[in-house]
């Protein structure tokens, strides 16, 4: 290994280790303060110490997350109390219908025999 690799790693090395991890909290926050559009992205982002690439994925991973969010929430709904009680009523009232249709059908049919013997 050449010493020009060995620093190269070297230098990686602090990198990974000097990398500052930011919270969820801070993430949000920092992303809230872009989208008010008070400053520039550059500018919040050398506020912040953070490059802008960053900023942009954190902000692009907050607005999928929001998106997925509301998503599951209509799937909750979808899944309510009162979504299922309004399929139980449709079933009954399909079964009914098949009952009437069954019964006018029967209807016609005496009828039909009843017309054969005014004749």
């Amino acid at each position: 290994m050449s010493k020009k690799d060995s620093a190269e790693k070297t230098i990686r090395n602090i990198r990974r280790k000097t990398r500052r991890l930011h919270s969820s909290e801070e993430k949000i926050r920092i992303v809230l303060e872009g989208l008010r559009g008070e400053e520039s992205i550059a500018a919040l982002c050398r506020r912040e110490g953070i490059a802008d690439s960053l900023y942009y994925s954190w902000s692009k991973e907050f607005l999928e997350a929001g998106k997925k969010r509301l998503a599951g929430d209509t799937a909750r709904q979808a899944t309510s109390n009162e979504v299922k009680s309004l399929r139980a009523e449709a079933r009954d009232l399909k079964e009914a219908l098949a009952e009437q249709m069954l019964e006018n059908r029967l209807l016609k049919k005496s009828m039909a025999g009843h017309g054969d013997d005014q004749e």
